[in-house]
């Protein structure tokens, strides 16, 4: 099971921050991640996504996966996998998952020009250390699960196995 965590920031400066924490946390075994970025906001409101490359699972799947959710959430078209009529499947066993519509929506009303966000997927998070090490940060945290079946489902339908 992943849990896909989604902070909102007032400002860049406070994501990086935090990005670096979550860094720090991985490295202190409070989170296993399969995958973090951040996402900012420009003031024409267009989105960027900065990942470190060795996060990423190491499976083609796994980055398949990443790529679909960060596309998914951001509606960003041609970041991940979000071609052709797979889409519709994806979407549907996202949805399940908990990347529905509203999930959807409550991350884009977390991002407006100026605004950041940290995304964390992380396949073991340590609750309490996790809390604890990012108050400090504060923001508007939004989280949902992706049953081990639901990614295993969604891995089977990106890479067409």
């Amino acid at each position: 099971m992943s849990e896909l965590i989604i902070i909102g920031y007032d400002d860049e400066a406070t994501a990086e921050k935090a990005y670096d924490r979550v860094l720090d946390l991985r490295r202190d075994f409070v989170l296993q991640l399969t995958g973090l970025a951040v996402v900012t906001v420009d003031a024409k409101g267009r989105k960027h996504i900065e990942t470190p490359g060795s996060i990423v699972g190491a499976s083609t799947a796994s980055g398949a996966l990443w790529g679909m959710i960060l596309g998914m959430l951001f509606l960003i078209p041609g970041f991940g996998l979000l071609f052709g009529g797979a889409m519709g499947a994806l979407s549907g066993i996202a949805g399940r998952a908990g990347i529905n519509r509203a999930f959807q929506n409550q991350v884009d009303g977390l991002l407006e020009p100026g605004k950041a966000a940290v995304v964390i997927m992380a396949s073991k998070v340590t609750e309490d250390k996790f809390a604890s090490g990012m108050a400090e940060f504060g923001g508007t945290l939004l989280k949902t699960s992706l049953s081990e079946a639901d990614e295993k489902e969604l891995e089977a339908e990106l890479t067409g196995e």
